[in-house]
């Protein structure tokens, strides 16, 4: 499992006084990337219409392009505002696959400092079961952090 307290401090040092949001997004889809090993698809899927996300900064390999808020796991968090946790990405309805290696799935809102949904920031694992309601809640502080 990851180091939250020390990724958390290490993401905060880094974006120190930063506000743009896709420099933010890319220091952290790369630090949390390189934080745990079983993590091989991080990254962010930016809100840029009603209901539509587009790719944003990430680590990992190609990721899909344009993910609507009716489909998938990024979908549902963007939908519902509310943290997915996915143990097995195959009894998932309807879950896309930009990568047919991935078993387990973690997506979480990001908001901006008014609240305004900005993001989702989706992180797949080769691992089944991978993420748990800890790794969820100490990355959800880490957003919030960074973006408010």
């Amino acid at each position: 499992m990851a180091d939250y307290d020390a990724l958390a401090k290490t993401i905060a040092s880094l974006t120190e006084g930063e506000d743009d949001p896709v420099a933010l997004m890319a220091t952290i889809a790369c630090e949390v990337h390189h934080a745990d090993d079983c993590f091989n698809w991080t990254g962010f899927y930016r809100v840029v219409a009603p209901e539509l996300l587009k790719i944003g900064p990430y680590q990992g390999g190609h990721g899909c392009l344009v993910i609507p808020f009716s489909r998938g796991v990024c979908g549902a968090a963007a939908r519902t505002g509310e943290a997915q946790i996915v143990a097995d990405v195959n009894a998932f309805p309807d879950h896309i696959a930009c990568a047919s290696s991935t078993q387990s799935e973690l997506v979480l809102p990001v908001w901006d400092s008014s609240g305004v949904l900005i993001a989702v920031f989706d992180i797949d694992s080769d691992m089944s079961g991978a993420f748990d309601r800890e790794d969820a809640n100490a990355l959800q502080q880490i957003l919030n952090c960074s973006f408010s």
